[in-house]
This record gives structure tokens, C-alpha cells and sequence, in this order.
């Protein structure tokens, strides 16, 4: 066998540095990220989320703003909650708001739709004590709003 020789310490060590460094692995990762944004944009403008959404959870948005909106104003309806026509002695929570207690919003169930109007059982309590009613509601541009028939 051979010996390998180990160099004197005198002697400079040479290290052989002639391997060349690419630009390439970045600029793949680059335009691959490129490509990425742009795919989660185009996502984004061809499939917005409020596209996702069902009647049926539109139904049970306007139900909780109405809620929401009769907790935190004396107006019946709430403004932006109710159709132009809503008689307030006929609303939905007519005999349970003006208690100054809240309304909690229980339930939204059994949502029927026909074109513009919807139906929905609607569960509300007020002081422990719950109350469950059918509420009407029609579509006026694009936009659910409870109403009185």
C-alpha cells in the first residue's frame, strides 16, 4: 500500500475553487413563485368567495344583521335590515325587542326559497326564554331582507 504524504507545514494547501455558481436554481424558483401568485389572483377574481356562498347562508346573514341590528338600535327594522314596505307592528320580533334585554339568534332552519322570497324558522331568546317563528324575507338587488309577508 501507499502512503498518501501529508504536506509540510511550510507548504501552502491548494483548494481547487473552479467550480462555477449558477443563477439558474433561483431564477426557477422565482418565475415558480411568479406563477404561483398569478395562479392564486386569477383564483381569486374568476372565483371570489362571496360566489361560494349559499341562499341558505345568505338567508341566515340577513336573519343574525336583523338580530344584531334590532340589539343595537330602537329602529324597527334596523336601517338596511327590512323591506321599504316592513310594518313594524307585524315584525318578526315584535313583543321581544325594546325589553332592553338581547336577542339572541338560536337558530335559522328550514329555508324554503321561491325566486325572490324565502321563508325561514327562526329561533330567537330573549331573557331565557325562547321564541320560534316563521320570518318572510324577499331579495331585493342581490341583498336578502326581512319583511312582513
Amino acid at each position: 500500500m501507499t502512503e498518501q504524504k501529508s504536506p509540510d507545514e511550510g507548504e501552502p494547501i491548494e483548494v481547487d475553487q473552479t467550480d462555477k455558481r449558477s443563477i439558474a436554481p433561483f431564477l426557477a424558483a422565482a418565475v415558480l413563485a411568479v406563477i404561483v401568485l398569478v395562479a392564486i389572483a386569477l383564483g381569486g377574481v374568476l372565483s371570489p368567495a362571496e360566489k361560494n356562498v349559499t341562499e341558505a347562508e345568505k338567508i341566515a346573514g340577513a336573519v343574525g344583521n336583523f338580530v344584531e341590528g334590532a340589539n343595537n338600535t330602537d329602529m324597527v327594522p334596523p336601517p338596511g335590515t327590512g323591506c321599504p314596505d316592513f310594518d313594524p307592528a307585524k315584525s318578526p320580533l315584535a313583543g321581544q325587542e325594546g325589553t332592553g334585554k338581547a336577542i339572541e339568534l338560536i337558530a335559522v332552519t328550514d329555508q324554503t326559497l321561491n325566486g325572490d322570497r324565502a321563508k325561514a324558522t327562526v329561533t330567537t331568546k330573549v331573557d331565557g326564554k325562547e321564541y320560534t317563528a316563521t320570518w318572510n324575507l324577499t331579495r331585493t338587488d342581490d341583498k336578502w331582507l326581512v319583511c312582513n309577508v
